[in-house]
């Protein structure tokens, strides 16, 4: 008996011990964030910060190791505010720390919400809760994705492509004080002999959806000729022209059929109306009020086509003008069955000229009118600023929210 009761009071002790091992074990931290930096920004502060990079690095810490499985981005997102787009992340979890990068720059100047969802675990099963931050990015409004930006800071060159003209062919250009002065300088042009040519335009214009902008400000002193602002191979590519009594514009472009390419104009005059194959909007300006916008005068200019759509856009100052669209035109018409734009000049002509019709060598065109070397053709004289190209159609709203960020 005296060993059964030695036996049962060893079993009493041994779990004795145990429950008061067991009670003194620690239980399982929660899991918290203690930072979200974007390089040294705060994302975690009282306010929202306005000067993010485009292409930032976040980086999320918290208090205990994350479960890489369970952070992925089914529940780590980021949505730009202006359309609820979902923009394409990458995230990688290390120890501590959660990592988010953008597959692509951002849009500038525009509003961001990060968001870590539910589901997110430490390596010892501990969930956060659900919660968000916001961020603006730096500079002023304009939608992510443009394959080209000419700043004129001082130089020519593409700020976000490889588009950077040659130093031979950077001629007589000054840069001057822009529309304001957040908006730093733009290339100023003599009127005369003023030029920029950009390698590779074709490039530029080779798409289906696309998408130019860009300011301008005519000199009226001492012109008495219309202004060739920009052209690839004029109507063979890409022009854009204002003309001398400032009564009207137009894009002359080449665009991509089934059978070949075919040039089309979006003409914009004064006093216009719908009685033009296929347009589908103009709005009526007097000559008073179209010669306000084109003469001496900042003008904000943007060119949208949709290939889904076939329809080709006009915005002044971040409003509609005129639109039209191949969808209208006759059965049999191969310009019913546009896909997009398309370069149809000489191969040795593919230099995106600022300041005229077309380079200066090896030219499409070959009438006296569209040479370079005759000063007294149309030259463009005054100012460009911020032209920047996308390869995606931009909606309305983008365009009215970049016109209001960038205006004088």
């Amino acid at each position: 008996m005296k060993t059964k009761h030695l036996n049962f009071s060893l079993l009493f002790v041994a779990a004795l011990l145990s429950l008061v091992m067991s009670s003194c074990e620690e239980d399982p931290v929660p899991l918290k964030l203690q930072s979200l930096m974007a390089g040294t920004i705060d994302l975690n502060g009282a306010t929202s910060p306005t000067n993010v990079p485009v292409l930032p690095t976040i980086v999320a810490t918290f208090n205990v190791n994350v479960d890489p499985a369970t952070a992925t981005t089914s529940n780590i997102t980021m949505v730009q505010d202006y359309d609820d787009a979902n923009i394409a992340i990458n995230v990688t979890v290390s120890g501590k720390t959660i990592t988010i990068v953008p597959q692509a720059n951002l849009g500038t100047g525009a509003l961001y919400q990060l968001s870590f969802g539910t589901g997110i675990e430490s390596t010892e099963g501990e969930t956060i809760d659900a919660f968000q931050r916001t961020f603006t990015t730096l500079g002023t409004f304009a939608p992510a994705g443009a394959v080209a930006h000419f700043t004129f800071e001082d130089n020519a060159n593409d700020v976000i492509g490889p588009w950077d003209p040659a130093a031979a062919d950077i001629i007589d250009i000054t840069y001057t004080a822009s529309r304001k002065a957040a908006a730093g300088k733009a290339a100023t042009f003599n009127g005369t002999t003023s030029l920029v040519e950009i390698p590779n335009g074709d490039l530029l214009m080779n798409t289906n959806n696309f998408t130019i902008a860009f300011w301008v400000k005519t000199n009226s002193t001492g012109k008495t000729n219309g202004h060739f602002v920009m052209g690839l191979a004029g109507w063979n590519g890409i022009q854009y022209e204002i003309f001398g009594a400032y009564d009207g514009s137009k894009f002359a472009i080449q665009y991509q059929h089934a059978t070949g390419t075919a040039a089309e104009d979006m003409w914009f005059p004064s006093l216009a109306d719908l009685g033009w194959q296929g347009w589908t909007f103009a709005k009526s300006l007097t000559v008073a009020q179209m010669t306000a916008l084109l003469k001496d005068n900042w003008l904000n200019v943007v060119y949208t086509y949709n290939a889904a759509a076939k329809v080709g856009t006009l915005y002044f100052n971040g409003e509609k003008m005129k639109s039209f669209d191949f969808n209208l035109w006759p059965a049999g018409d191969a310009k019913k069955g546009v896909t997009g734009l398309k370069y149809a000049g000489l191969a040795a002509d593919k230099k995106f000229a600022l300041g005229f019709i077309q380079g200066r060598n090896n030219r499409t065109i070959t009438d006296d009118w569209a040479n370079y070397a005759l000063p007294e053709n149309n030259h463009f004289k005054g100012q460009l600023d911020d032209i920047r190209v996308w390869h995606k159609t931009l909606s309305a709203n983008e365009i009215l929210l970049m016109y209001n960020s960038e205006k004088p």
